[in-house]
């Protein structure tokens, strides 16, 4: 490959005027194109153009086709012509690749004299353009290395193309013209959801604006192209891991919309043109006034304790039902919050990720941790309880089954304390989980009343007053 250092620092590169007409870029040979695009860098391009065939077997070119197709996967089909053989011509015209396929061909050399700018002009062939590109002249052989010069070809070596080309050969059973289509796989194309979420506090309401980004960085520009988005993979979240973040519920409502399988179908309206290395943003979601609420979360993990008091995570609450929510399934992406300030101002204050989302679930965000809403869990001391007192308190475990008691066995009591402290003017309602409850597992005594959420976990619902504080505790007996 010809070092780039040369082709940019000293300017060894230009085409003739001939040869820059072959390679300027003409409007696209693509007829009408739809796209559908999934989530996992992959499209589906159909692409109908018409084409006048002669009789027999005659090479068709198909330029503009995705640099990034995915040969084996192409399907053609024309009326009263059958497919011979297929080739994607991938080998694109660049100034390395121009001087690579040049070897062995005649060029011109012009140089130019960097205190006069006087050009002068030779005539010689490329022989080799490995770490610097060697040329005969007349009887010599030089380098071009550090030297004011630039190549000029007469004409483009065989095989390099200015677009990618699927070159196909036809066998037609008689002249005319006649629509063909064109169908294949292709990477570089990609597309996420963004949410805009508005929410009153006060009102207890959210507005919420869906957007779809396309991405496209085939190569290839796709002008007029119907386009439909196809959803369907659970997207997951790099912050926060399942098992440290808030839960939402999935819905069984089925949802308005097309499907394909298992998969929502999200389609732009109108066409549009999906430009190389471009994003574009569409609307696809517009709700106002949908109901919602600010609640408070911390997971306290097992046997944990802290010195200093730890922030409530910011929990935000909404459904997207078909009554009294957004109505829509709702494709993974990040849901971004606003909230206006006393000066009516929307002011940015978090975000959280959503897999994909089923009408009719409960979706819960963590947007932040809170400043004046405080937890500090204490393990206030542990203790050996005996097989008698194991067995009296049977009747409080949250999961396991009665086996037979050991003598010999150790059980333990952990007494825990949880102060929870609000800063705010008004009230707050917290939940705080305490986790690792695995095994069988008993709380024999608590200060206000939990639910077990799982097997591990084990959930109270705390309302604080304003500028107040309350003490939760639990007595948790388990085998470890």
């Amino acid at each position: 490959m010809m070092n780039k250092a040369l082709w940019i620092g000293v300017g060894v590169m230009a085409l003739a005027s001939a040869a820059q007409a072959q390679t300027a870029k003409p409007d696209s040979a693509q007829g009408e194109v739809s796209l559908t695009i999934y989530n996992n860098d992959l499209a589906l391009v159909q692409d109908k153009r018409e084409l006048t065939l002669p009789a027999g077997r005659s090479a068709q070119e198909f330029a503009d086709v995705s640099a990034q197709i995915r040969p084996e996967t192409v399907t053609l089909s024309a009326p009263g012509a059958g497919v011979v053989e297929q080739n994607f011509d991938y080998d694109l015209l660049s100034p390395e690749r121009l001087v690579d396929k040049g070897v062995g061909q005649g060029v011109t050399i012009i140089r130019t004299n960097p205190g006069t700018g006087a050009e002068t002009v030779e005539h010689g062939i490329i022989l080799a353009n490995n770490g610097g590109t060697l040329v005969q002249i007349g009887n010599r052989i030089e380098v071009l290395a550090d030297m004011h010069a630039r190549l000029v070809f007469d004409k483009l070596p065989d095989g390099l193309k200015a677009r990618p080309t699927l070159s196909v050969t036809l066998d037609a059973a008689q002249v005319g013209k006649r629509p063909v289509n064109l169908s294949y796989l292709s990477r570089g194309f990609g597309w996420k959801a963004d949410y805009v979420a508005l929410f009153d506090e006060g009102a207890g309401k959210i507005d919420v604006q869906g957007w779809i980004t396309l991405k496209n960085t085939t190569g290839t520009s796709f002008p007029h192209a119907k386009v439909l988005l196809v959803a369907g993979t659970v997207g997951t979240s790099d912050e926060d891991s399942s098992e440290s973040r808030p839960r939402g519920f999935a819905g069984t409502e089925a949802a308005d919309r097309e499907q394909v399988g298992d998969f929502y179908v999200y389609p732009i309206k109108a066409r549009t043109t999906v430009a190389n290395a471009q994003q574009k943003q569409v609307s696809f979601l517009d709700v106002k006034g949908a109901p919602a609420a600010k609640t408070y979360y911390y997971r306290n993990g097992w046997l944990a304790g802290h010195d200093d008091a730890q922030s409530f995570a910011t929990v935000l609450s909404f459904s997207n039902a078909r009554n009294g929510g957004l109505g829509d399934a709702l494709p993974a992406g990040t849901v971004r919050v606003y909230m206006r300030d006393a000066q009516g101002n929307p002011q940015f204050v978090g975000e959280d990720q959503i897999g994909h989302t089923p009408m009719g679930s409960t979706l819960v965000l963590k947007t932040g941790e809170a400043f004046d809403v405080k937890i500090k869990p204490t393990v206030d001391k542990r203790e050996k309880i005996d097989s008698a007192e194991w067995e009296r308190v049977a009747r409080y475990r949250v999961n396991g089954k009665v086996g037979v008691l050991e003598a010999a066995k150790t059980y333990w009591r952990t007494h825990m304390t949880y102060r929870l402290t609000n800063a705010r003017a008004v009230p707050a309602t917290v939940e705080v989980v305490q986790a690792g409850l695995g095994g069988d597992t008993r709380v024999s005594a608590e200060s206000q009343p939990g639910t077990q959420r799982s097997a591990d976990e084990r959930v109270w619902k705390v309302t604080i007053p304003a500028q107040g504080e309350v003490v939760l505790t639990a007595q948790i007996d388990t085998r470890y």
